[in-house]
């Protein structure tokens, strides 16, 4: 199996090189800190080494690589101080984001919440690794968009890409599982107005992920 990619199919598209270098990362076929050749990609891809590096650049905003002037493309090495540092502050943010929505909650902002939460248990359910990923961590992000909060949903989405690589290559389906669990407790709690419920269920779902994380030593 090459090391740059596991995708067999011709891409026509940047979005097909980041799609296919990312299930590479998350299927652990590419390790952290790997080297990725723009010229070997192109040649893969049977693409111009231009939509090679539209990829990386895309890769890179996503965290997923890091990009190194004069020595190119890596994948990320997740730290895992950063890590907990994320956690930290989303833990904070997010109580407060809670105690909002339940201010200002919906009929319509529930069955939105409801819908998205049966969309993880199928990713869940179907190991589709990286789409349960990006579902579980969109729930928090929707949470703010559903209050019309654009830039809190904006910070939410830099603070989850932040830490979504360690989360895809080393969160089980097991803890996958229980995180799904875990967003519909809150739905329930939200939709009671339940409000100090709901914080604590938020703040021990976000501390149970980050300790369910078989992070590296």
């Amino acid at each position: 199996m090459d090391s740059q990619t596991t995708c067999s199919a011709t891409p026509s598209t940047t979005s097909f090189i980041v799609k296919s270098l990312t299930k590479a990362i998350v299927e652990h076929h590419l390790a952290p800190g790997a080297k990725l050749s723009e010229q070997k990609l192109a040649n893969q891809f049977s693409v111009s080494r231009t939509l090679v590096r539209q990829a990386f650049f895309q890769l890179s905003q996503n965290r997923l690589i890091r990009l190194e002037p004069a020595r190119g493309a890596f994948v990320a090495s997740p730290s895992v101080t950063e890590a907990k540092q994320v956690f930290a502050v989303r833990r904070m943010l997010e109580a407060e984001m809670t105690r909002a929505f339940i201010r200002v909650v919906t009929p319509a902002m529930i069955r939105t919440l409801k819908a998205h939460v049966a969309l993880e248990k199928s990713a869940v359910e179907g190991e589709d690794i990286s789409n349960r990923t990006e579902l579980l961590g969109d729930f928090h992000i929707r949470i703010a968009q559903l209050m019309g909060n654009e830039v809190l949903a904006q910070m939410l989405l830099g603070l989850i890409s932040r830490c979504s690589l360690i989360t895809l290559m080393y969160q089980s389906t097991s803890a996958a599982e229980h995180s799904n669990e875990d967003h519909a407790d809150i739905v329930k709690a939200l939709a009671a107005k339940d409000e100090a419920r709901a914080i604590r269920l938020m703040d021990e779902h976000l501390h149970q992920v980050e300790a369910n994380l078989t992070l590296p030593t």
